[in-house]
Parts: C-alpha cells; structure tokens; sequence
C-alpha cells in the first residue's frame, strides 16, 4: 500500500528509480554490539561536507573523551570530538575511501575507558522525554547540535546544523525522517529503530520544534514492518507520523522523499527548504537528543559489516577513527573468496584496499562482496538504448554526463547539468554495457570543481 497520511498529497513512491536485491538478511538481524575500545584512533580533521577542522591539541597532550580536536572554522562544517581518553600523537595525513587526502589527528588510547554496556547505556540508553522540545529554545537546538559536531550519518555528512535552525525567511511546513535505509546491504538505520526508537522520537520532536515544522513523518520503506511497529509503538501521542513508503532505491534521497510523502519537487540543485521541507536521517536525529538532553557530542556511530565475505556480519557501535580492518577482524575476518571491500553499500559506497583508512562520520557500513559478487560482464559500447534515462530518479541523462566526462568535456557535462547527479548508482545498475558511468560522472563533477577554481 502507499502513503495515507492526511495532509500530505505523496502516494508513497516516486517517477523511475530501480530494485536492486536488498540482501540485507546478512545483518538485519543481528543486534547492535559495542566494539571493544582500539588501542588508537586516526580522527580525520574533515570528516564531513564543507570547510575542515583546524586542529585544537598538540603531539603528547592528554585529552578525555568528549573533548573538542578539531575546531570548525567556518559556517558549513562540523567540530569534531575524542571518543577516548588517551594521548595525542603526532599529526598524520590519511586517505579516505573516496581518495581525499587529509590531514588526521592520532589519540592512543590511555587509561580507563568508557565501554560495553556503560559506553551504549551514555549514548542511548535512559528515559526520552517526549515532552521535551517546548522547553528549549530553537537557536539553542541549532547551537547543540553545532556544538556537538552532528553531520547527516545517511551518508552524506552534511553539518546538521545548517539544516536544523529556524530560517523565517524560507518557513518549513514538514520535516521527514528518513528511515527508508534503501541502500542495499546496510542495516544500522534499521537497527536503530528496532533497538532505540524512543531516541529517535525524542530528536525528531527537538528538530521538528528547530525548523518550526508544523508536521513531523518517519518515511520507512514496507519491506521493514518490525521497523514500522517500532517506531509507531514509540511515536504514540507524539503526533508524529510512520508513513509506509514503497520499497524502491533511491527512496532514502531526500528529494525523493520529499517526492513520496509532499509531492513536491525540489528544483534541479536547490534544497529541501526551497520547497517547505526538511530531511534528517534516523540515526541523525537520534544523536540530536543525545546532543541537546544529554550534552554529548557526537563520538560513536552504529556500523555494519556485511556482506558474503565477512564470516561474522554484525551492526556494531564504534568509535570515529577506528580502522575498517579493526572492524573486519572483529567479524571474523574476511572469507576467503572475498574480492572487493566498500566503504557503504554498493550502489553509492566506495572501493577501497587501505584497511587502516579510519572510520569517519558519514561511514553506516563495510560491506564485503566476493568473487561471485563482483563478477560481471565486459564492458562495451554504449549502444543508446535510453535504459539509464529511463531509471534516473533526477531525470537526467547519464549516458552523455559519462561520454563528456570520458572524453574531458567541460561543455557537454555542464549542459547535461553533471552537479545534479546524487550519484546514486542507478545507471551503472541497469546499464547492459556494463559502463561504469556513475565513476565517470565522478570525475566529471573532479574536471568542474578544478575548472571552477582557475
């Protein structure tokens, strides 16, 4: 069934978009478990959209947890925060998995240090008051989560902040949760919802109150009814609404979210605002009640490792800076037909080798994939056959955004609009010439920003 909800027109889906196998039985089940505190952590001082960090705390100083190391400079960007009490080391560079080089900051870790059931019971566990919102002032939302360094953790990474304030120029009408969790694989959203749900409510309350949205929805996709349960169970007199989506990817992109439930179109490189709304993800606003009712700063996010080349999949609360490799140690190791390891999932995430590379903000999930996954047809030549226009939630025309990037094109991927394109993948999942286009359109938006900057 689609969307009911009254006052909002959406149907509960959108124009185009795939569906791609789930496969998220590998973790689904499986509860959240607090990883063992590492012996180091690596912070990248850029761990989110917008400008870095400048570094707060010099080689041999102690630091605690919770402590501010990176201090944002600017309005678009995010602080960023010790997960463990130790001492800092010497400034290193890192490569991230979409292959930025970054400046990091190492802490090894000293001392004793909150984890197990203490670490999860500090970050989510107690009472959610769900009378709570009316006792803060917006801007002293805004402020708590600035302070507190949230970014969007769907993936994108885009400094909360910016999006939760009150802005009386541009009046928000809804604010949409995103639980949808449509990248296949991944399950810490869902997790959340299963396990923390009265978090969840109690941030989408203080948000909601922030933008001044008059309506609050949970968008969550129908192949996820204990996740509805759940979070209707937790929503009860809240008058927030649990809006049963079509499963359909991109369903968790926030223009089409916006799609599904207001049937309003965000105008091609416009925001959510432009059209009455604002969009934050489950996890997201989860730690917003952690920033705002308990003053924590964000230092930990749920992650999963998964996929058929892990031998253990687990949803597992872990520290920023932690490394992927410790991670996959923890599972049990890689099996032994793995072949390729992805930072996320594998419509949007990226490839990687480097299992050192530090755990960041925007990072839900590690996802494994073996021989027999990764296994595909030669590429060929694109033969127009249209099939990528035709999936392209954004309606865009992917074929000649890949063939200008191929050919370092400047005219023909500006034209064809290439900074539009959430990258989502859906091309590349339907293209039959096996073409990798949503790489190409990477390094067509690469030849815009460079062009930008002469």
């Amino acid at each position: 069934m689609g969307l009911k909800i009254e006052g909002f027109e959406g149907s509960g889906t959108f124009e185009k978009g795939v569906h791609p196998p789930g496969r998220k039985n590998f973790s689904t089940d499986i509860p959240i478990e607090v990883i063992p505190t590492p012996k180091k952590v690596v912070l990248p001082m850029s761990q989110h959209i917008g400008a870095p960090c400048a570094s707060q705390v010099k080689a041999k100083q102690e630091v605690t947890f919770g402590e501010v190391i990176g201090k944002a400079k600017a309005f678009v960007s995010a602080p960023i925060h010790s997960p463990i009490n130790g001492k800092v080391l010497k400034a290193a560079n890192v490569t991230l998995p979409n292959g930025r080089r970054v400046p990091a900051i190492p802490i090894k870790a000293e001392g004793d240090q909150l984890e197990g059931k203490a670490l999860m019971d500090e970050i989510f566990g107690g009472d959610w008051s769900k009378d709570c919102a009316g006792k803060y002032d917006p801007k002293a939302i805004s402020d708590a989560i600035n302070d507190a360094g949230i970014v969007g953790l769907g993936g994108a990474a885009f400094p909360t902040h910016v999006k939760i304030m009150p802005n009386e120029d541009k009046p928000i009408d809804a604010l949409l949760i995103n639980g949808c969790e449509c990248e296949p694989y991944l399950t810490p959203d869902y997790r959340m919802m299963i396990e923390f749900p009265e978090a969840i409510i109690a941030g989408s309350l203080l948000a909601g109150h922030a933008v001044g949205a008059k309506k609050i929805v949970i968008g969550i996709e129908d192949n996820k009814p204990k996740a509805v349960e759940s979070m209707e169970k937790a929503a009860a007199g809240t008058g927030i609404k649990i809006a049963r989506l079509k499963t359909k990817y991109p369903q968790g992109s926030e223009k089409h979210l916006i799609m599904s439930v207001m049937k309003r179109k965000v105008p091609p490189g416009g925001l959510p605002i432009e059209v009455g709304a604002a969009v934050s993800n489950v996890g997201t606003v989860a730690a917003i009640a952690g920033a705002v009712l308990k003053k924590k700063p964000l230092t930990h996010r749920v992650v999963c490792v998964t996929g058929a080349g892990i031998n253990n999949p687990k949803n597992l609360l872990v520290p920023m800076g932690i490394s992927y490799g410790e991670l996959i140690d923890f599972c049990g190791g890689l099996t032994k037909d793995a072949a390729r390891i992805i930072s996320g999932g594998p419509m949007m995430g990226f490839a990687f080798a480097d299992l050192s590379t530090p755990v960041t903000k925007g990072a839900s999930g590690v996802t494994i994939l073996t021989n027999k996954d990764v296994k595909k047809a030669d590429e060929t030549a694109c033969v127009r056959c249209g099939r990528c226009v035709d999936v392209c939630p954004l309606d865009l025309v992917p074929s000649k955004l890949a063939v200008g990037s191929r050919n370092s094109n400047l005219d023909v991927v500006q034209k064809y609009n290439i900074m539009a394109c959430l990258e989502c993948g859906c091309c590349s999942y339907t293209c039959p010439a096996s073409l990798p286009i949503v790489q190409l359109i990477r390094m067509g938006k690469a030849m815009v920003a460079a062009s930008a900057k002469k």
